[in-house]
């Protein structure tokens, strides 16, 4: 009964240990979510603004083409795929890397941001392009920006039919999923024409409209990949957040089990003592 008391100690104090490590990492977590949703917020205002002015451009000339919006016959889908570098948040990249086994062909070539998955993919026979690891924590715009134009150069070469990113949808604080965004083919939501009122009949685009759009286009979709990689770090942070909570709940559960495990193994030994000795005076 001793030794039972004795383990059942030792694993009470690793429990509550555990759970120090776990609640640190939850309030560490809060914290970096808070910070990162706000900067998500915040690109979310220039990112619709950017897809406004390109959607007027399209509403109020018609015939208006551009070398993005364009469709070529290749068969081929180069995809940007966010994952985290760190693992314990929950179900995060394990979602990313099933949407991809389930839909993606492995021998499309595949751009990999961050290092949780890259095993994972490698072994499942995936077309991993870029030859280093690219942290997901450390990545610039500037590195982004360099990732889109190796798709914008792949597209309009013809070896890829279609560019997308598969990236984690922060929906709110418990929700996350994983989804695609496609880049190109450009999809443009053409926006309302606007009305000619008094003087200004009309808007002029210097060069033209088609130079103007091949110059914002690529911005918008740079835009987009940024968007969706801090939508993904952000949706990371979520799940790390409810991944430790739950830890911690469990911790509290199974610490409070055991404590009531021990108290009984105590009371049974000095029942058993009080009994021995009772015994004991009996015989006497």
């Amino acid at each position: 009964m001793a030794q039972s008391r004795q383990a059942l100690r030792s694993r009470i104090k690793s429990v509550n240990s555990t759970k120090k490590i776990t609640k640190a990492m939850e309030m560490i977590a809060n914290a970096k979510l808070l910070k990162q949703r706000k900067k998500m917020e915040a690109n979310r205002e220039y990112a619709q603004r950017l897809q406004d002015t390109v959607n007027d451009i399209v509403a109020n000339n018609q015939d208006v083409e551009s070398k993005y919006l364009v469709h070529n016959k290749n068969t081929h889908t180069m995809t940007i795929i966010f994952c985290s570098d760190l693992g314990l948040c929950g179900g995060y990249n394990q979602n990313v890397f099933k949407l991809a086994r389930e839909t993606l062909n492995p021998a499309d070539p595949v751009f990999l941001v961050g290092t949780a998955i890259h095993h994972q993919l490698k072994e499942a026979g995936f077309n991993i392009i870029n030859e280093e690891q690219i942290s997901s924590d450390k990545i610039s715009f500037a590195d982004l920006k360099k990732c889109v134009e190796d798709g914008v150069a792949r597209y309009q070469a013809g070896e890829v039919g279609k560019v997308q990113i598969l990236y984690t949808r922060f929906v709110n604080t418990m929700t996350f999923t994983p989804e695609f965004d496609v880049l190109l083919p450009c999809t443009i939501k053409p926006g309302q024409k606007k009305e000619k009122v008094g003087e200004y009949q009309e808007t002029l685009f210097e060069p033209d409209p088609a130079s103007i759009l091949d110059s914002l286009i690529p911005m918008m979709i740079t835009d987009v990949t940024y968007s969706d990689w801090m939508e993904s770090t952000t949706a990371e942070q979520g799940s790390r957040r409810v991944a430790m909570k739950a830890a911690s709940d469990n911790a509290d559960e199974l610490s409070t089990t055991l404590k009531l495990e021990y108290n009984k193994a105590r009371q049974a030994a000095i029942t058993q003592e009080i009994t021995e000795i009772v015994g004991g005076s009996s015989a006497v």
